[in-house]
C-alpha cells in the first residue's frame, strides 16, 4: 500500500463513466439528483453562517469558528464533491464525454479520493455526534433541530444515495491510509484551534477534561474510520453484484459519445480500483 500512495495509475481512466453514471437514474436524472443535494448542501451553510451571527449572543463568533469542526468542514466537502459530480455528470449527459476524462490524471485521482471521503467521514459525524456529543434532550429551536439534522443526519443519507445510485466501483485500499491522514490533521487543526482561540472544538479532546482517555477516543475513531471505510467497500461490491451480476443491470448512458450498452463487456478496462491519490 505505502508503495502506491502516490502513484495516480496508468490504466485507462474510468473507461465505462462509473462516476457520472448510475444502474438506476438516466444521466440527466443522476445530474438533477446530485445538483440539488448540492444546492441543499450550501444553502444550508449559507443559512446557518447567517442565521449565528444574525441570532448569536456572540454575534459572528461561532460562523468565524466553523472551520475549527469536522462537521462544518464534512459539509463544505460534500458540498464541493456533489457540486464537481453534478458537473461531471452534466457533461457527460449533454456529449457523452464527462469534464473529468479531459482534467489531468492527478485530478482524476483526486475526484476519486474525494469520493472515498464522502462515503466514510459522514457516517463518522453521524455516529460521533449522535452517539458521543448529542445531549439526548431534543432541540427547543426549530432551527437547532434542522441545522443539526441537516449536518448530522442528512449527511449520511447523501453518503448513503453515492454508495447506492451511481456506478461508482469499490474504492482502492489506499484510500484507507488518506483517510486516516486527513483524521490526523484534523487533530493537530483541534490543539492549533485551542493554541490560537482558546477552545477544543470538542470536549473529548481535551486532555484537562478526559486525561488518558483522548488517546482512547483518539485511536477509536481511526479504528472506526476503517470500519467504515470496509462497510462502504462491502456496500458497493454487493450493489454492484446485486445489480449487474444478478439483475443485469449494467447502467444507464448517454445516447452520445462513448457509452457502453448492457450487452457489451463492462469490465474492460480497471475503471477506478486502481486509481489513487
Amino acid at each position: 500500500m505505502a508503495g502506491q500512495a502516490f502513484r495516480f495509475g496508468t490504466d485507462r481512466w474510468d473507461p465505462t463513466h462509473r462516476f457520472e453514471t448510475s444502474w438506476l437514474l438516466s444521466p440527466w436524472l443522476l445530474f438533477l439528483c446530485r445538483a440539488l443535494i448540492c444546492l441543499y448542501v450550501f444553502t444550508t451553510i449559507i443559512f446557518v453562517l447567517a442565521w449565528q451571527c444574525a441570532h448569536a449572543i456572540t454575534g459572528c463568533t461561532a460562523s468565524q469558528a466553523q472551520f475549527s469542526y469536522f462537521t462544518s468542514l464534512t459539509y463544505w466537502g460534500i458540498g464541493f464533491y456533489f457540486l464537481a459530480a453534478s458537473m461531471h455528470t452534466f457533461t457527460y449527459a449533454r456529449s457523452g464525454v464527462p469534464l473529468l476524462d479531459r482534467l489531468p490524471r492527478p485530478l482524476q485521482a483526486l475526484h476519486s479520493a474525494l469520493y472515498s471521503t464522502i462515503i466514510v467521514y459522514p457516517f463518522i459525524v453521524t455516529i460521533v455526534y449522535w452517539g458521543l456529543l448529542f445531549s439526548g434532550s431534543w432541540f427547543t429551536e426549530v432551527f437547532a433541530g434542522w441545522s443539526n439534522i441537516s449536518q448530522h443526519g442528512l449527511n449520511s443519507a447523501f453518503a448513503l444515495f453515492e454508495l447506492v445510485v451511481p456506478r461508482t466501483d469499490m474504492p482502492p485500499a489506499v484510500h484507507m491510509a488518506w483517510l486516516i491522514l486527513v483524521l490526523a490533521l484534523y487533530l493537530a487543526l483541534a490543539y492549533v484551534t485551542k493554541a490560537s482561540k482558546g477552545f477544543y472544538p470538542y470536549d473529548f479532546l481535551d486532555p484537562d477534561k478526559q486525561g488518558a482517555l483522548v488517546a482512547a477516543y483518539v485511536f477509536g475513531i481511526a479504528v472506526g474510520c476503517i470500519i467504515v471505510f470496509g462497510f462502504a467497500w462491502g456496500a458497493i461490491w454487493l450493489r454492484k453484484y446485486v445489480t449487474e451480476t444478478k439483475l443485469g443491470k449494467h447502467g444507464k448512458f448517454a445516447n452520445k459519445g462513448h457509452g457502453y450498452g448492457a450487452g457489451e463487456d463492462m469490465e474492460m478496462a480497471k475503471p477506478q480500483g486502481s486509481t489513487t491519490a
